[in-house]
């Protein structure tokens, strides 16, 4: 199948140009930025290379390097970001931090034609995230595209001059070589999936085979060659443990097992929290016996969990608490269940979830948060192991959206907005009990089916209440009270990576808000988030 290889040296948004490009069905596959060619198993299928950003400056001492006979291939190459500041530094050219940065949208102006922004109109608005720039540029090349701080944003080898043809010699360059400052796969970028299907198709001349079909069989095999693997190495079936929220992710996960293995070996493990949204359980039983499982455990631990958090306000620490408590848990369940020690445990880890917890392709991630299920260090500790089954962790939320659709599930259970592994922990801010609990659950349902009654929930990708720890004055019946602060959040976004404020209209808004203040006598103000991903991320912790 053609590919374009991606190298990630670290990128936020490193997945997100093999998603981009995989919308319009060309198939992309991630590679450490740092690896050899050989390493990168680049072959005849290989098409296109993609250099990713990065959160180093290329002149850092301990930042990702390129091996350099990468551009020995014969194989176009396009730098993004950092890729095209990593091109420019190898190739004899220099890069500095300037006076001034670039955070956002900056519009380009065209100082010369190229192919890879064919058609693409003078002055669009493209999507800048970066502090360095080129302070000079290699031998034979040129300027195509520049910001309107009068900064390099797309730059090319020029090999019809002279000099580009010497650094063509020089370095064993023998196809297109170019790279641009901004960032064509984030959704703000006016015209990236163009300029991403250019280069795919005008310059690597790729042709379009992929769709989610073919990721649903990929991912079939690698659970069976996982199991079996296993199998093999205790001499007897494995056993798959699936811890299982009820929320999309795990759902499309338990009913992709399934339908690859023998259900008989499938234990399904809900763990109540005491930290769930209203009514959860009950759904998520109804959930799993559509979908054919034959053993379900229903554990109830909220003294667990509620007795763990106590005193605990820091949120990287709730999440280190949950996620180790989930496993011991899970530990205590397969005692119980006589699964043994050689079970596999299988996670709907989705891409996002790692990318934030700095578990991206390769070693230069940065954290951004920590995810139950990706840093925990029991969770850690079986992963080296090699016991753990992530079949959808290349994925982002509206791809997995995707397969479940093609995996049959109800639109009810595809379109449900996405709730946290830690539950109602990260959205009480501060120390989690009982009380708070109960509030935010009867807040949520307020405003959840208050949503569905407007017809607006299919309309906003996720939405949910926030309780923050402060309390303010207020009245009620000539009374002066005292009530908790409910943050409102609803977002619109494709994939989970950027997110936009979803724009209610004012009567929905206090209406809503109207209902939850009169109904619950803690809550005595409410308020919109209207802060958007990036600066802030969705959770509030």
């Amino acid at each position: 199948m053609d590919t374009l290889l991606i190298f990630d040296f670290g990128s936020q948004t490193s997945q997100l140009i093999a998603r981009r490009l995989r919308d319009q069905g060309y198939f992309a596959r991630i590679v450490a930025g740092d690896c050899t060619c050989q390493e990168a198993g680049i072959d005849g299928s290989i098409k296109g290379i993609i250099l990713s950003g990065s959160p180093f400056s290329v002149y850092e001492k301990d930042a990702p390097k390129l091996d350099q006979d990468v551009f020995k291939q014969g194989i176009p190459i396009l730098g993004i970001c950092y890729g095209l500041q990593r091109i420019t530094q190898d190739l004899g050219g220099s890069v500095e931090p300037r006076h001034t940065r670039e955070y956002g949208r900056a519009s380009l102006q065209k100082k010369n034609e190229h192919l890879l922004l064919k058609d693409i109109r003078d002055g669009f608005q493209s999507w800048m995230s970066h502090g360095d720039s080129i302070q000079k540029l290699p031998h034979g090349f040129e300027v195509a595209w520049e910001s309107e701080h009068g900064i390099p944003a797309m730059a090319f080898l020029d090999t019809k001059t002279i000099a580009g043809q010497e650094t063509a010699k020089k370095f064993g360059i023998s196809a297109p070589l170019m790279g641009i400052q901004f960032h064509p796969e984030v959704s703000h970028c006016e015209s990236g999936q163009s300029i991403l299907h250019n280069f795919a198709e005008q310059i690597c001349s790729m042709k379009r085979e992929w769709d989610v079909s073919y990721y649903l069989e990929e991912a079939k095999q690698v659970i069976a060659e996982t199991i079996l693997a296993r199998s093999e190495l205790q001499g007897t079936g494995a056993e798959v443990l699936l811890l299982i929220s009820g929320g999309v992710d795990s759902t499309v996960l338990g009913a992709l097992l399934l339908k690859t293995m023998d259900p008989d070996k499938l234990h399904l493990l809900y763990v109540d929290t005491g930290m769930m949204r209203n009514a959860e359980t009950d759904e998520v039983k109804e959930t799993l016996k559509s979908l054919g499982a034959k053993h379900v455990h229903i554990v109830h631990a909220e003294n667990d969990f509620l007795g763990q958090l106590a005193g605990k306000s820091d949120p990287e620490e709730k999440r280190q608490i949950i996620g180790d408590l989930f496993i011991t848990i899970q530990n205590r369940e397969i005692v119980r269940l006589g699964l043994g020690s050689a079970y596999l445990l299988a996670q709907g880890t989705l891409y996002t979830d790692l990318i934030e917890s700095g578990k991206g392709v390769g070693k230069h991630a940065a954290v951004i948060k920590s995810h139950h299920n990706v840093r925990s260090p029991l969770v850690e500790s079986l992963r080296n192991e090699g016991r753990i089954i992530e079949p959808l962790a290349k994925l982002y939320k509206d791809e997995v959206r995707a397969l479940g659709k093609a995996l049959g599930l109800s639109p009810k259970i595809v379109w449900r907005h996405p709730f946290p592994g830690p539950g109602l922990a990260v959205r009480i801010l501060g120390e989690v009990d009982r009380e708070k609990c109960a509030i935010l659950r009867a807040a949520d349902k307020i405003f959840i089916d208050e949503l569905h009654k407007r017809e607006l929930y299919h309309s906003i990708w996720q939405a949910f209440c926030v309780l923050l720890p402060v309390r303010s004055v207020g009245v009620a019946g000539d009374m002066r009270g005292y009530g908790y602060v409910l943050a409102l959040r609803a977002i619109v976004s494709s994939d989970g990576m950027t997110a936009d404020v979803y724009p209610f209209e004012m009567k929905d808004i206090l209406e809503i808000s109207g209902l939850i203040t009169n109904q619950i006598k803690a809550i005595g103000r409410v308020v919109y988030d209207i802060s958007s991903k990036p600066p802030a991320t969705i959770e509030w912790e």
